[in-house]
């Protein structure tokens, strides 16, 4: 089934964030069509698509860039400020999901805050290697770290939980071309999948890879599984590998996460990096 792309004007670009160590959110697009199985983000968007695939539909923010100026401009006049907090790229899309090669919002989103000169931190998380292209922009930022997300080192395994995304392979690669161009980097390791990332060696494993590229902080998230988000992974390993089902379940217990706690812990001890915000995250206690 091919994607239904939609070009649209957004009422609104940058938004307060709900999110930790973050206080405003940039989405470019709404939807994204990477698809993974165990995206947060269907749950959120149903709104937008009721009667919509996750990972089927993309909507392009095509005044995105104008909008953005208009709205830091005028926060800048209330607040005198250009420091106006930390922004995040995105919460509830990729920002460089494959579209973005032709439509660039993205690009031009960080041009207009390179051109407006923005002191706040900038953070740009992503599943693609695309990102490297924006490296000449990413450059001129004051204070920009780029994070990709990497929950395996097997593509076969990315591309099993993941759909569309880009192979993780080509993401631990990007960063370290971003760290090699002096640009900080960091990984999030979430959702920590059962069966992939479960014991000392493969959590190790993931380490080594991310270290050996540069990366200074990793941030650590327990799956959180909760209504259409659930049922949505479950309907997809039913039909695929519904062996899984049980291990998912299994997981999703308070004895579960604190023992892959110790064992995360452990694996970052004495290693160049940061835990980010200094423990292994989960939805629940964030609230």
């Amino acid at each position: 089934m091919r994607p239904v792309i939609r070009e649209l004007q957004a009422k609104s670009i940058f938004t307060k964030s709900g999110l930790p160590a973050s206080d405003w959110v940039i989405n470019p697009y709404n939807g994204c069509l990477f698809g993974c199985s165990y995206c947060y983000a269907a749950q959120i968007a149903r709104w937008k698509h009721p009667d919509e695939e996750w990972g089927t539909y993309l909507d392009v923010k095509i005044n995105a860039a104008e909008l953005l100026k208009k709205e830091l401009e005028a926060l800048e006049k209330k607040l005198n400020t250009k420091d106006l907090g930390s922004v995040f790229f995105s919460s509830v899309t990729d920002p460089y999901v494959g579209m973005e090669a032709k439509y660039k919002i993205t690009r031009q989103c960080l041009e207009v805050l390179v051109d407006f000169g923005y002191a706040g931190v900038i953070n740009v998380q992503t599943k693609s290697p695309l990102v490297t292209r924006d490296i000449d922009v990413l450059k001129r930022l004051k204070n920009v770290s780029v994070g990709c997300t990497v929950t395996t080192l097997d593509d076969a395994v990315s591309r099993f939980f993941e759909g569309n995304a880009p192979p993780v392979t080509k993401r631990i690669k990007a960063l370290k071309i971003l760290h090699d161009e002096r640009i900080s980097t960091y990984a999030f390791v979430g959702p920590i999948l059962p069966t992939v990332l479960t014991n000392e060696q493969q959590i190790t494993e993931v380490l080594d890879a991310l270290e050996h590229a540069g990366v200074k902080t990793v941030w650590f998230e327990h799956i959180h599984l909760v209504g259409v988000v659930k049922q949505r992974l479950y309907d997809y390993l039913q039909k695929t590998k519904p062996e899984l089902i049980s291990v998912f379940k299994q997981a999703d217990t308070k004895e579960y996460r604190e023992k892959l706690n110790t064992i995360i812990l452990k694996a970052m001890h004495g290693r160049p990096m940061k835990l980010a915000m200094g423990k292994v995250l989960f939805h629940k206690d964030l609230k």
